[in-house]
């Protein structure tokens, strides 16, 4: 019998009672010859949240594709429920020149507008929005009207490919609590770590042409595939020692006439055992970026700055100076002038007014989107690279950036016009990261990367030497990188007092408080109209003292209930340690075990938010008093 992690997986998956919406049973699909996936069978339920994952190239937008009925299957079935409504977010727009929100809505939902609008509520979009033509929003609120537009075709399974791509923070997270809050289903392709670990409760792994889904977030499913790893390696020595018992005796004994017939019985007994089918780990991309030329103290300075273009000034009066080792990332919402910053740091932006300094020697490099446009499209990806890195580069060097950036062997030796656009950003990336500048200037450098390259690109950054200033929508890699935050807002350009947490903190306290305040402005407009005789009240000492009674009653009452979370919390964290400890150990029923810790986990998540929405509301009972 052979016995992977595959099969296994797909074992714990099945269990599930709740109804499929969707199976693909031993399905196989490839391209040019080279194979994508080969004998895939997975189910999607209804309800489930199931983030999609995958190196670049394994064929996470071929699936969706195959599921919308854009590709066919090479072989095997694709089984869809009668109940199936499905939508598909793709990362292409599909609406028209000129088109307003409003117009896109009428043409592509089934059901009525105001329906609609109604369901995408916590995307807080106004009428004065919806009325605008599309491509005049920002990036934002278009990926807002999309979705939108989606809910209108009423679907229990949406199909979501790269939602976050570009995206501001506060979209993202008004995205993130959307997903959270959704009845249905969904897929969702992306390589945002901390969106995924907040969004699903499952994963399904594309890799090596397998498809195997797994229960749990983002976080249990590295957990499992490690537990998994283990218990296969573990057992495939006991079968591989077993086997060489065998074979050894049959070696010693099987001439003698006494003991041919027990040598032939275990040599029947090696056929019928159990065959473990271990995959080569895949490579952990390791970013080696060279260190960078010595410069003094100050790197960069803006003193009284204009920045923008000729007909219009982006930001105003920006003072701000960056120091030797500073790693800086740059927080605020689309349009509000992040990427204007970074080529005005750069140079490539002339100021409106006020002065740039560089410090003695420094040397800034950009990267941003647009540079990959410059490549020559008759250069390889190693000439590329080549032409860019500091003669003190090894071609080692450049070998190893090439690899880590998913470029090796016959890949490195591609033309620049053969590249997808995302393998030429790549490139260019690696350009910058191969000059020693003193001063980088990354605007979205993780946009294109998988989870391993996001990885390795963030432990670099994290420990390089040199000073950095970054603009990405990916939390989790803002959060490791960063010790210092700007926020560009109104205008202006500060410096944030706190951390990163803090602001996305903050950032979501008034999304909350936004929409809090809608509700209300709702809620007194019903009063209203229901007496639309009675009067502004004065509020007395005795109401006051009432109110103040019944905050002090709801915080006790909320206090009790996170000590309650807390409690919950410790043991179900303590039981999962002590099921993987049998996992490990071989002292248990695995799949029990795991399905166990599966459901402790998904536990867990729902508690976490719970914990969280309780905090936060009691912060804002503090905040009242």
């Amino acid at each position: 019998m052979l016995v992977t992690a595959r099969r296994y997986a797909y074992i714990t998956s099945i269990m599930s009672t709740t109804p499929n919406l969707l199976q693909v049973q031993g399905g196989a699909k490839g391209f040019g010859g080279q194979s994508l996936f080969r004998d895939a069978t997975f189910a999607v339920n209804a309800g489930e949240h199931v983030g999609v994952i995958g190196p670049n190239g394994a064929g996470k937008t071929t699936l969706f594709k195959i599921l919308i009925g854009d590709e066919a299957l090479d072989d095997g079935q694709l089984i869809r429920s009668r109940e199936l409504s499905l939508g598909y977010l793709s990362q292409h727009d599909n609406w028209k020149p000129e088109e307003t929100g409003n117009q896109f809505l009428e043409r592509t939902s089934r059901l009525p507008i105001w329906q609609t609008k109604a369901m995408g509520k916590e995307l807080l979009l106004t009428e004065e929005l919806y009325a605008k033509p599309i491509m005049s929003l920002s990036g934002g609120f278009r990926m807002r009207i999309k979705l939108v537009g989606l809910l209108g075709q009423n679907p229990n399974l949406m199909l979501l490919d790269e939602p976050t791509n570009y995206l501001d923070l506060e979209t993202t997270l008004l995205l993130e609590k959307f997903l959270q809050n959704f009845d249905g289903a969904f897929l969702l392709i992306s390589h945002d770590r901390e969106f995924l670990k907040r969004t699903t409760d499952h994963i399904l792994e594309i890799e090596g042409g397998d498809i195997t889904k797994f229960n749990g977030n983002i976080d249990d499913y590295f957990e499992q595939k490690e537990m998994l790893r283990a218990q296969l390696e573990a057992r495939a020595q006991t079968l591989a020692d077993k086997r060489k018992s065998i074979l050894d005796f049959v070696a010693r004994f099987g001439a003698k006439a006494t003991k041919a017939r027990q040598a032939q019985s275990r040599l029947k007994t090696l056929e019928k055992m159990e065959t473990i089918e271990l995959k080569p780990l895949p490579i952990g991309a390791a970013i080696r970026i060279p260190p960078p030329s010595h410069v003094g103290k100050a790197v960069l300075k803006l003193s009284g700055a204009e920045l923008g273009y000729p007909s219009k000034t982006v930001l105003r009066d920006v003072s701000l100076e960056i120091l030797r080792g500073d790693h800086v990332a740059v927080v605020g919402l689309n349009g509000a002038g992040k990427s204007t910053l970074l080529k005005s740091l750069a140079g490539t932006l002339e100021l409106k007014s006020g002065s740039r300094e560089t410090g003695h020697q420094v040397r800034v490099s950009i990267f941003n989107q647009h540079v990959a446009e410059v490549l020559e499209p008759e250069r390889t990806v190693l000439e590329c690279l080549e032409l860019a890195a500091h003669p003190e580069v090894t071609r080692q060097d450049i070998l190893d950036m090439a690899g880590s950036l998913l470029f090796s062997g016959d890949s490195a030796r591609k033309k620049v016009r053969v590249l997808s656009g995302g393998e030429k950003s790549r490139v260019a990336l690696g350009q910058i990261l191969l000059q020693k500048a003193p001063c980088l200037l990354l605007d979205e450098p993780t946009n294109h990367l998988d989870f391993q390259t996001v990885e390795a690109l963030t432990r670099a950054l994290a420990d390089y030497p040199g000073t950095f200033v970054a603009v990405s929508h990916d939390r989790g890699f803002i959060r490791r990188i960063s010790t210092k935050i700007l926020e560009v807002s109104a205008g202006d350009v500060l410096l944030y007092p706190g951390t990163y947490d803090e602001y996305v903190w903050n950032l979501q306290r008034r999304l909350a408080e936004g929409a809090e305040r809608d509700e209300a402005e709702g809620r007194s407009m019903r009063r209203d109209s229901a007496a639309p005789g009675r009067s502004g009240a004065f509020e007395t000492g005795g109401d006051r003292r009432a109110a103040k009674k019944e905050r002090e009653k709801k915080a006790r009452a909320l206090e009790r209930r996170i000590r309650e979370i807390e409690a919950e919390l410790e043991k179900l964290e303590n039981e999962n340690r002590a099921l993987n400890e049998k996992i490990v150990s071989g002292t248990g029923p695995t799949l029990e075990l795991s399905k166990q810790m599966g459901d402790n986990g998904a536990r867990i998540q729902a508690l976490e938010a719970e914990w969280l929405d309780v905090s936060e509301q009691l912060q804002a009972l503090a905040a009242e008093t």
